[in-house]
């Protein structure tokens, strides 16, 4: 079976009883099922979880035009309405940037990185190019603005979080190994640092 996105992979198992669960894996969608489900409850679920899959993605992944929406729409929520963009729009040349704005012709450019991310975070991203739009820099003023969202630590240390697992991981994406900590593990080990032999 092939969707959108490529291949679709039924993976069956004896120790799943009444789950079903989608997910991307490079450019397969696994779908697993239980192993006791006929070949019909299979089409349907693979169906099903193929169609919610999508629209998951979808709500994560929204094109400019619903992008530019999202920020008229925290603007007015969050930030009474004030900061007014001319355009919202996904950018593939931020860098290192989540996001920049133009304070002059109002303009927004939001990385593509962010596609995919959690909403909350991608709404706090884009508040933060709205605050900039009634705010040049990151003083008090501009954090002021930010207060109102409820979520504005909790992203910014998922965006942290994000940036720190980029900076130290390996081309295939797995953590590289920290020698200082390491061997600081190794001279001091705790009882949690211990391996239990068998």
């Amino acid at each position: 079976m092939v969707d959108a996105h490529g291949p679709v992979e039924v993976r069956r198992s004896r120790k799943r009883l009444r789950t079903v669960t989608a997910y991307r894996e490079g450019d397969r969608t696994i779908v697993a099922i239980p192993a006791r489900f006929t070949r019909a409850q299979e089409r349907e679920w693979v169906a099903r979880m193929l169609a919610r899959l999508a629209n998951q993605e979808r709500r994560r992944r929204p094109s400019d035009a619903e992008l530019m929406q999202r920020a008229v729409d925290l603007s007015a929520r969050y930030l009474s309405g004030r900061a007014e963009p001319a355009s919202v729009v996904w950018s593939s040349n931020q860098g290192r940037r989540w996001g920049s704005c133009t304070p002059s012709d109002r303009t927004i450019r939001i990385s593509d990185r962010l596609r995919g991310m959690p909403s909350w975070v991608l709404d706090y991203v884009l508040l933060h190019e709205l605050a900039h739009l009634l705010h040049a820099g990151h003083g008090p003023e501009f954090w002021a603005e930010l207060d109102a969202y409820p979520r504005t630590a909790r992203a910014r240390g998922f965006l942290e979080g994000y940036s720190y697992g980029e900076e130290h991981a390996d081309d295939a994406g797995r953590p590289l190994e920290d020698p200082v900590a390491d061997a600081e593990a190794a001279d001091d080990p705790t009882p949690g640092d211990l391996e239990q032999q068998n």
